[in-house]
């Protein structure tokens, strides 16, 4: 029955619906109106870790908020992508993400995020290649030498990673595979305490992002023998490309921005025109290219189908390498 009360107490209830629809409309509107943390999977001092804070710093000028990144290191990136998948979608918790979350679902046996349902995809940013590094009291100059070196001392070298399903793992794990070199993997939370125990001789080589090595490169506490890109580096002229020797062997560690799913399309959409502003701001860029960055930007669109389109390329990686964590 229909009485004067339920029909005040049903346009009550309307009012209040619609003002609470009115209300969240406008807190996307202006987003952000406090801090946003941008969360990443490895310690400070990692790859990952300079070209975010290069983002972030351009992004908090930008948006008039702080953009503070947060290090969530451990699991090969699946404890801040799990962390991130579950955060509220409101636009404050974003993720800079690398190819790990590509790599996780298919190196581990069990994770607890899905890649393609639970993130938006916001921006591709950067991305930056591998090179295979040695300790330089290893006596090998090249890569056939260290070809030849690991043949003859199978079981004995070791390499440093950033973490196990790490694409610094994944790429030394192919290394070995396709050179058929007996090698031991020996993980670590982020590249940077990994190259410390490769310069000090714990392990022998690495394969890792071309911004971390630099400097070890430069002051001669590395030796850089190969670079994992189809062309040869400017900031590396004298070093070959691994596939010089290895025809067809790539690899690039590869940085973006995603967000939970049911961030509003309005945020992800003026998220995504911040970032590529930021990736075009001069300053940003030289600051990138003197670590051997590649810059990109794009769509979300575009970012999305460059996950899914490497997700069964890195699946398929792991599948060749033999490379498994639990």
């Amino acid at each position: 029955m229909n009485t004067p009360l339920s029909s005040a107490r049903r346009a009550m209830l309307m009012t209040l619906a619609g003002l609470a629809a009115g209300g969240a409309q406008a807190q996307s509107a202006a987003w952000p109106n406090r801090t946003v943390r941008m969360v990443i999977a490895f310690p400070p001092g990692g790859p990952t870790d300079i070209v975010s804070r290069v983002i972030a710093q351009q992004l908090s000028v930008q948006l008039g908020q702080s953009v503070v990144v947060d290090n969530k290191p451990g699991a090969g990136g699946n404890i801040a992508a799990e962390l991130v998948a579950k955060a509220p979608a409101d636009g404050y918790t974003v993720f800079y993400n690398t190819s790990a979350i590509v790599i996780g679902p298919a190196l581990y046996s069990k994770v607890n995020y899905d890649t393609l349902k639970d993130f938006t995809p916001v921006a591709l940013t950067a991305s930056v290649p591998l090179v295979l590094v040695v300790n330089p009291q290893l006596p090998v100059r090249s890569l056939a030498d260290f070809v030849a070196y690991a043949r003859a001392n199978p079981g004995r070298l070791n390499y440093s990673s950033s973490g196990t399903g790490t694409i610094t793992h994944l790429a030394s794990a192919m290394l070995s595979a396709q050179l058929q070199l007996q090698t031991q993997h020996v993980p670590y939370k982020g590249s940077a305490p990994g190259l410390v125990d490769l310069a000090s001789g714990q392990t022998q080589f690495m394969t890792d992002t071309m911004n971390t090595v630099l400097p070890y490169v430069r002051d001669g506490r590395l030796r850089a023998l190969g670079v994992a890109s189809a062309r040869r580096s400017s900031l590396l002229p004298d070093v070959p490309t691994l596939g010089e020797t290895l025809p067809g062997f790539e690899a690039a560690a590869w940085q973006g921005v995603v967000v939970p799913t049911g961030t509003p399309a309005d945020i992800v959409s003026r998220l995504n025109q911040e970032l590529n502003k930021a990736l075009q701001n001069p300053e940003v860029r030289a600051k990138l290219a003197a670590q051997g960055t590649d810059i990109h930007g794009g769509t979300a669109a575009e970012y999305g189908e460059y996950i899914r389109t490497e997700m069964p390329r890195w699946a398929n990686a792991v599948r060749i390498s033999g490379a498994k964590a639990e």
